[in-house]
């Protein structure tokens, strides 16, 4: 148990980490274990308002695939993948927008303004934050990408001292709503707010050289070695686009994103205020150019 030196001296070693993003707006994808299990789940809230209350600016975006199949199934719906997207029709849709939206979006907010924080749940049609388009499958049907940010409503609420709490639903110019990946979404997010950083957090420790070997894990690479280790086969499954969407975001000015276990306690501090950290975090490089 912690003394009350000890508190303080943790307190003073933190203030370097402190006044380095005082001010600065971090972008979290909050999801997997960190999301389902109660005791994470707290952590990381309590996380997220610490970081605000010394002065960093947080964006969570949440997804919320076991709560949509729950529903699912109490609906006699079928949850089908392709390729490891969900396969949403119109009735599938209107659940996927009913669950994040309505239900997943407001627990979060209701446990950080439980914490003492003064959290703000969106979707992508709030304020036209995020304009989707078709993703080009006609067979997983309305699942969407993101064709543009507009970020007018997050600098409101961020400079109010709120933490926007963002659900992945958006909508194209004909009001068609899209289940969009939250990965994506939080990388497309973190570009156009400038992001410090982007953190996704993941049920594996990181980027590892040998996924059976959690001993390998690759703590800092740059956009050309993701890229490589894309191409020989060390990233791969759904690992793809959530290094894809850092590479992404690096490319469009976030200064570093990292790929986290979520299942560490506090692991968002541990990344934001130790050395170490927790996970794999990528760098932009000189190599910019080229496809994903």
């Amino acid at each position: 148990m912690l003394t009350d030196s000890d508190r303080v001296q943790v307190l003073s070693e933190a203030l370097p980490y402190i006044q380095k993003f005082v001010g600065r707006t971090i972008v979290v994808k909050y999801g997997g274990a960190a999301m389902k299990e109660e005791e994470l789940r707290q952590k990381v809230i309590r996380d997220v308002v610490f970081m605000t209350s010394v002065g960093i600016r947080p964006v969570l975006v949440h997804g919320g695939g076991p709560e949509i199949n729950v529903w699912l199934s109490k609906l006699n719906i079928e949850p089908q993948f392709i390729d490891g997207l969900r396969v949403t029709d119109a009735a599938t849709m209107e659940v996927v927008e009913m669950v994040l939206v309505g239900r997943v979006n407001k627990q979060i907010v209701e446990l950080i303004n439980l914490e003492g924080g003064s959290a703000v749940g969106l979707c992508g049609k709030d304020g036209n934050l995020i304009r989707a388009r078709p993703q080009g499958n006609e067979a997983i049907g309305f699942v969407g990408e993101v064709a543009a940010i507009d970020t007018t409503l997050l600098h409101t609420l961020i400079k109010a001292g709120h933490i926007p709490v963002i659900s992945s639903v958006a909508c194209d110019e004909t009001g068609q709503a899209y289940n969009i990946n939250a990965d994506t979404v939080a990388g497309e997010i973190a570009a156009a707010l400038g992001a410090e950083k982007l953190i996704l957090l993941t049920d594996i420790p990181g980027i590892l050289e040998d996924r059976t070997k959690p001993e390998s894990l690759i703590r800092s690479i740059d956009i050309q070695q993701a890229r490589e280790l894309i191409q020989r086969g060390v990233v791969n499954g759904g690992m793809i686009p959530k290094v894809q969407c850092c590479v992404r975001s690096l490319a469009q000015g976030v200064k570093t994103a990292h790929i986290i276990d979520g299942r560490v306690p506090h692991s968002l501090l541990l990344e934001i205020f130790s050395d170490g950290g927790v996970g794999s975090m990528l760098v932009a490089s000189d190599y910019t150019n080229g496809s994903i």
